[in-house]
């Protein structure tokens, strides 16, 4: 009881990272293709004024699935983090760069030093979510046995499942970010920044049902026991993730931009749990279960104690941020209100 107690809190800090961090690195990608200075200022205005005030704390997820990893399944981040120590510090390089670099944006004056930092945010927001989509695709085909460093450092993650893993985690970023921002732009009050975000996210979430569909056939060759899984134990839960892919795409024509929010959402969920469904009980190929690769009972029950006692402090302030920053603005603005000049 108390493993999967351990695991299902996990897995739902895992679902809050990708769709709150997620949407912060696809609001990178939106930035990096924006255009030129004078032409994309007001899509990065608004791309600024949207994760300005909660990038940094949705990164507190990340940290929390990452502990909660280690301290209730040892046996499996060891091997995690000795196998796929690569993917893991590019991705955490990626971080560091995006943040500093959107601080630093902010904070320069000359047009130069915008363009640079834009620049390196931008790229970062894209690589990072591929890495971390490799690592997903790693551990999800089997490519990171138990013990230290016994996968292979280099093909563990370049595979055709990782990369399949790190297109649609870059892809899937985009289009929660694509989304997000059409409601933001509409409580802005600012009807051209709804119709570009809106066409995105109608074109992201395409592009990412094709490239979803073509996985199909990657995941049958090259990763049999996940394929297996999804299309046996976790169906119910693909299909469900297809179902309200659609369902977002066909809101977002309608001009439904709240309904789209939580479609999409849920599509994004739904695709992570239909993961964890089809890859347990194990969690390491070949046959470290959940069970086994568990830390004893004692520890469990005070991860748990700990997690209780910070998610009385830590939930109620991270929803409270995010109801104030989506009240609607009082004063109809055309553009998005950003003093600074973006790349």
């Amino acid at each position: 009881m108390l493993v999967n107690t351990i695991l299902a809190v996990m897995w739902v800090g895992l679902t809050c990272y990708a769709l709150f961090g997620g949407a912060d690195f696809g609001a990178g990608l939106w930035d990096l293709l924006a255009g030129g200075t004078e032409r994309g200022r007001p899509q990065r205005s608004l791309i600024e004024h949207t994760i300005g005030p909660v990038w940094e704390a949705n990164h507190v997820w990340l940290i929390f699935v990452v502990v909660m990893l280690w301290t209730g399944f040892p046996a499996v981040f060891a091997a995690v983090m000795s196998t796929l120590y690569l993917p893991l510090t590019f991705a955490a390089l990626g971080i560091i760069a995006r943040g500093a670099a959107f601080a630093f944006r902010k904070a320069s004056t000359r047009l130069w030093q915008q363009r640079l930092f834009g620049a390196c945010f931008a790229i970062s927001s894209v690589v990072t979510p591929f890495f971390l989509g490799a690592v997903a695709g790693a551990v999800a085909s089997g490519r990171v046995p138990p013990g230290l460093a016994a996968g292979d450092v280099i093909h563990s993650w370049l595979n055709p499942t990782s990369v399949l893993g790190g297109v649609l985690a870059i892809l899937t970023c985009a289009h929660l970010a694509a989304v997000y921002l059409c409601a933001d732009a509409a409580r802005t009050d600012s009807p051209i920044m709804v119709r570009a975000f809106r066409s995105r996210a109608i074109i992201s979430g395409l592009i990412s049902g094709a490239v979803a569909l073509a996985g199909i056939a990657i995941l049958h060759a090259d990763a049999p026991e996940l394929f297996h899984g999804l299309t046996h134990r976790a169906l119910p839960l693909v299909v469900l993730s297809a179902v309200s892919g659609v369902s977002g795409i066909f809101l977002l024509y309608r001009q439904s931009l709240t309904a789209a929010r939580g479609s999409a959402a849920l599509a994004v969920a739904a695709i992570l749990w239909a993961w964890g469904a089809a890859q347990y009980p194990v969690m390491l190929e070949p046959q470290l279960t959940v069970h086994d690769a568990a830390a004893t009972s004692p520890v469990l029950a005070g991860a748990l104690i700990v997690f209780g006692a910070g998610a009385l402090l830590l939930i109620p302030s991270l929803a409270w941020l995010y109801v104030l920053f989506q009240r609607r603005e009082d004063t109809p603005k055309e553009e998005p209100p950003v003093t600074n000049s973006p790349v």
